[in-house]
């Protein structure tokens, strides 16, 4: 058994790492408040976007586009080029999050001919790297500040690859916080994108606050398309970083809050042991204190 110097120093180091994970359950808590506000606030123009959009399609329904429909040789092909956006953290200490993206992409390339990875967060790219599996390109420093600016960056380099024909499709891999704080690995088509995603009823709360009119589409349907689009996907991806950026603040918590529990638990113990040895040190102290004046004694009675 340790000593009570031995067991002292343990408690010490338990307690200042105890304090450390009770910090950052505190900071992952105010990141993750900060991060869904910052949603909030934009989704209403977003909502409105997609709005815009099932308005054009309402009317000319038989209309095709670049960004919904396979280009006509497209159709001919059986390999798709797939481009998948997956969004991953820049650090870890937050439970099973990078692990369970991580697993899910690679179950999904396994089983495609021709993919291009672009990786969002450090941890994604040094995993991969590490396995040997190619990255078209990685997107530093979003995975930490996700921001309406970073989401436009990467948007623009995917269209520019999708209309240039250096992609079919393109997918956006992340982690979706369902409402029980649970967390889910998501899979979305960004493009070409699907009709059927438009129609859809956009929440009542969004619509009572959304102004609408008749209105006149000029000079044409797929150039107002053209410009809309592009913003549509930008607020798209700037959600998947968000919610990305949520969970893994999330996951910090829990795995923060476990951590802290196990310490109290250590320290629980520890002070239990330390009382013992203690204990039984001043029992022993007591026990040669008496011996020792026993000892007296009968030498004072030998005399």
């Amino acid at each position: 058994m340790a000593n009570a110097t031995e067991i002292q120093n343990r408690i010490k180091s338990i307690q200042d790492t105890r304090k450390i994970t009770s910090a950052m359950y505190l900071i992952s808590s105010t990141k993750m408040r900060k991060a869904r506000q910052s949603l909030e606030d934009t989704q209403p123009f977003f909502y409105e976007l997609q709005s815009e959009i099932r308005r054009i399609f309402r009317h000319f329904p038989q209309m095709e586009h670049i960004f919904f429909d396979n280009r006509p040789k497209d159709m001919q092909e059986t390999v798709k080029k797939k481009g998948y956006i997956v969004v991953t953290a820049d650090k870890g200490l937050a439970g099973a999050y990078n692990h369970n993206i991580l697993k899910k992409t690679e179950e999904i390339i396994a089983k495609d001919v021709d993919y291009s990875l672009f990786v969002v967060g450090e941890l994604g790219r040094q995993y991969f790297a590490g396995r040997g599996i190619p990255i078209k390109e990685q997107f530093l420093y979003t995975a930490q500040n996700p921001t309406l600016h970073r989401a436009r960056t990467i948007t623009e380099r995917i269209i520019d690859l999708y209309l240039t024909e250096e992609l079919d499709e393109i997918y956006v891999i992340y982690t979706w916080m369902t409402g029980k704080m649970e967390e889910e690995v998501v899979v979305e088509r960004l493009l070409p994108l699907e009709h059927e995603k438009f129609q859809t009823r956009i929440p009542n709360e969004i619509l009572m606050n959304t102004y609408q009119e008749e209105f006149q589409i000029e000079p044409s349907p797929k150039v107002i398309l053209n410009h809309i689009v592009p913003n549509y996907i930008t607020g798209y991806i700037y959600g998947a970083l968000v919610e990305s950026y949520s969970c893994e603040q999330n996951a910090r918590m829990m795995a923060m809050d476990a951590a802290t529990k196990n310490a109290d638990q250590m320290l629980r113990e520890l002070s239990i042991m330390y009382n013992r040895v203690r204990q039984s040190a001043i029992t022993q102290e007591i026990t040669e204190v008496i011996g020792g004046a026993k000892a007296l004694k009968r030498k004072k009675k030998g005399k």
